[in-house]
């Protein structure tokens, strides 16, 4: 059985093993948690280009020591002068996935690293400068990153989609072929942008030199999004979600995120006892639990100022046992169509100084709308592809309205003075594989690590993937997919260790200072001890 990492000192946890070291790296030379997130997500927008780039949105979850939980929300809304209108004038019944008009959102992640590094400075004793924080991300897109499997993969399965995309194929293709395992890609324009961040500060992505070429390069492409659209963005604190079960607090982002549905099924799963019989009982209890809780997901959850119900008023104790009584043990619910998931990164963190960081970054669909900009070599999210262009629904396209996110960090405190911090990217399952591996480790009582190792399932749309099915990793038994065929499931088995299941990760701080650190072998990650 492969172990989790341990260490007295601190814990660095990303999907990119260079991700993992830059962060660790930051934490030995005493930086705490918050500047290690940020270094580590820098980097990875570097060597994980197909998954996150600064042209996403990021979100934070911070437990200091005292164990204060701080949330930040650095997602941007839609452009001011996009509407419904704008795209039906323009021939379209849905916002298209792919190029300019698909970067309709202002990308919120650059915003989050600067709000994040303030905070660190005023409350959290931060010095690193930023030239420290930054420098190995500039330095790597300069110097050139090895082609991963999962990069490789994902050229190939979606080159048909992006290669039409002005500027694409020139980042990402090699004498007009997809790089091969271990190839080298460089990304000179985006070096350029990291030193000029480095030299004018963060707030230079929206007010300055960089904000300036990224309006000039979005408005020779077509998108919507203009000067002031960056100009008067910002990323804010947030309450975060909070919910108290047996032995725990969990918290999560509010709206426009699905954090609450990464709760809920927590909550609805506390109603029930811990035991579990055998994986069939497991599976079966968590998916079914996943199918109530998305059902209020999708009926409600949206940017908050646009949300008719007080988001609290679903985290009551009545109204989650409400929802356990509609779980049904004996039969699988039917399960329609979801949303579609999109791709992630989630980070961990976790200090000397007691501080500990959940974080998660994303632009939505791999390589996002494929829209690289010439002059910075962001990559710009599509994640505004999530509103709607009918009129009725909840989720319609408004100006300025932020979207809806698949995306959110989990973390809890333990009563025993534990303090886990979790999350992976997968779009419809995050919150079914924070659940998973929450109850592995808590209630199950299994290895950090191993709890993310072992063979997970999937209800939905996710990464890369168009059908609904349960999908279920290989390694369960014959029996357990007859029995959940029997109970009415709708299965699909998949690969042994599918990335479609996601890139998790978790650290977990004792009370006594040992930290614990876990990666997922589906990905190319890691997890460093100082």
């Amino acid at each position: 059985m492969q172990s989790s990492k341990m260490s007295f000192k601190n814990m660095m946890v990303a999907p990119h093993h260079l991700a993992a070291k830059t962060g660790s790296d930051i934490l030995k030379e005493g930086g705490n948690a918050i500047e290690a997130m940020i270094a580590s997500a820098a980097i990875i927008s570097v060597v994980y280009p197909h998954m996150n780039s600064m042209g996403g949105d990021n979100f934070w979850l911070i437990s200091d020591k005292n164990k204060k939980v701080t949330a930040i929300d650095a997602c941007g809304p839609a452009a001011k002068n996009v509407s419904i209108d704008y795209y039906k004038k323009l021939g379209f019944n849905k916002i298209p996935s792919r190029g300019a008009l698909s970067a309709l959102t202002v990308p919120g992640a650059v915003s989050g690293w600067k709000l994040a590094y303030d905070y660190s400075v005023k409350n959290l004793g931060g010095k690193l400068p930023l030239s420290r924080l930054l420098f190995d991300a500039e330095q790597t897109s300069k110097d050139g990153i090895a082609v991963t499997n999962t990069l490789k993969n994902n050229l190939t399965s979606k080159l048909s989609q992006l290669i039409d995309i002005p500027g694409f194929k020139e980042i990402y293709l090699k004498d007009g072929k997809i790089p091969e395992f271990g190839d080298k890609l460089t990304f000179p324009a985006m070096s350029k942008t990291f030193s000029t961040l480095i030299k004018n500060g963060l707030e230079d992505f929206y007010l300055g030199d960089i904000s300036e070429s990224i309006i000039s390069d979005l408005f020779d492409l077509g998108s919507p999004l203009n000067k002031n659209d960056f100009k008067n963005f910002n990323a804010s604190f947030v309450n975060p979600l909070e919910l108290k079960i047996k032995n725990a607090r969990l918290f999560n982002l509010p709206p426009p995120t699905q954090g609450l549905a990464s709760i809920l099924i927590l909550g609805v799963l506390n109603e029930f006892p811990n035991s579990h019989k055998d994986d069939v009982d497991f599976i079966h209890t968590i998916v079914e639990a996943t199918k109530v809780v998305f059902k209020i997901r999708d009926r409600y959850v949206c940017d908050p100022k646009y949300m008719s119900t007080d988001i609290n008023q679903f985290l009551s104790k009545d109204f989650i046992k409400n929802l356990a009584n509609k779980v049904n043990f004996d039969k699988a619910l039917p399960w329609p169509d979801a949303s579609v998931g999109g791709d992630t990164v989630w980070l961990g963190a976790s200090d000397s100084y007691g501080n500990n960081v959940s974080f998660i970054q994303s632009i939505y669909w791999e390589f996002g709308s494929g829209l690289i900009l010439p002059k910075t070599g962001i990559t710009m999210q599509n994640r505004g592809i999530s509103f709607s262009l009918d009129p009725n629904n909840f989720n319609k396209l408004i100006p300025g309205r932020k979207p809806f996110h698949t995306i959110q960090p989990a973390l809890a405190q333990f009563d025993d003075g534990r303090v886990m911090s979790y999350g992976t990217m997968g779009g419809e399952g995050q919150p079914q594989t924070q659940a998973t591996i929450f109850s592995r480790y808590a209630i199950q009582n299994l290895n950090l690590q191993e709890a993310i190792n072992q063979p997970r399932w999937l209800l939905g749309r996710t990464w890369g993937e168009e059908t609904t099915s349960l999908k279920i990793e290989g390694r369960f038994s014959k029996e357990t997919f007859e029995k959940l065929e029997l109970l009415g499931h709708i299965i699909e088995k998949v690969g042994d260790f599918e990335e479609i299941m996601g890139h998790a990760g978790a650290i977990v701080t004792d009370a006594n200072g040992l930290i614990h650190g876990a990666y997922d072998l589906r990905s190319d990650g890691a997890a460093i001890g100082g």
